[in-house]
């Protein structure tokens, strides 16, 4: 589902194929299936949001979307640390996402910043 013109959709796309993966290896492999279902949902609901976002129908609705869209990559980066730190996600894989999800999370705050200020 990548698009042209819109490059933090493709961002939060590409994290959410890349955090269900993460969820099936850790269901699988370490037998995990408490954070594995936490992770999945935040990850993979950023991008979702991002896509509502998209279609807003006023730029309220659009601000709305967003923030929820940056509030579920918080909580994705949260989650990350859980499993880095309970052994469930190796250092490798945990920088490679976080990264990620810390990149698009400043460009939704960078979004909402604006969208905010100009509201006023």
């Amino acid at each position: 589902m990548k698009l042209k013109n819109n490059p933090l959709q493709n961002k939060s796309y590409d994290l959410a194929l890349l955090i269900v993966k993460l969820s099936k290896k850790l269901t699988k492999d370490n037998r995990e299936f408490i954070l594995s279902k936490q992770i999945l949902r935040s990850g993979t609901s950023v991008g979702a949001n991002i896509v509502e976002a998209n279609g807003a129908i006023s730029t309220a609705d659009f601000s709305a979307k967003m923030s929820i869209a940056y509030k579920e990559c918080l909580e994705t980066k949260y989650w990350l640390h859980l499993l880095k730190d309970s052994g469930d996600l190796d250092l490798e894989n945990f920088n490679e996402l976080f990264e990620k999800a810390d990149e698009i999370g400043r460009i939704l705050f960078a979004i909402l910043k604006t969208t905010r200020i100009n509201k006023q």
